[in-house]
């Protein structure tokens, strides 16, 4: 006896079940989320490079001053501290100088400090200077 397809019913349903959707979107969830704190990971160590960046060059900028002074016999040779002006404002910098084993020349640190120094946001550059 030979069955028409049509009187026999198969269960051939095509498609996704609600489960299989609910997986799917568990995943693309999971994947979003990661993406998003990559994302956010990667914008914080932008703005930190960033602020080095600034620091270093305030740092070369005030070593600069400080040759020049030197130069012209300016410099007084104690601890010296100040702040930048704007859009600088949130730096800090501080020049040290400690005496070396050669007569007449010192050596000089310049420090760019901003936010805690606890948590090692600072930016330190040494040079030495020749007493006039």
């Amino acid at each position: 006896m030979i069955l028409n397809s049509r009187l026999a019913p198969e269960n051939t349903a095509r498609g996704f079940t609600l489960l299989e959707v609910m997986i799917a979107l568990v995943i693309i969830g999971i994947a979003l989320i990661a993406c998003l704190t990559l994302a956010n990971r990667c914008i914080h160590s932008h703005e930190l490079v960033q602020r080095i960046t600034t620091a270093t060059m305030l740092a070369q900028h005030k070593m600069s001053e400080l040759e020049a002074q030197s130069r012209n016999g300016e410099l007084s040779h104690s601890t010296q501290n100040g702040n930048w002006t704007e859009p600088y404002d949130q730096f800090r910098w501080q020049v040290d100088f400690n005496d070396t084993l050669v007569n007449g020349v010192q050596q000089v640190t310049v420090s760019i400090i901003w936010g805690e120094r606890q948590r090692n946001e600072e930016v330190s550059i040494d040079s030495f200077l020749f007493n006039k």
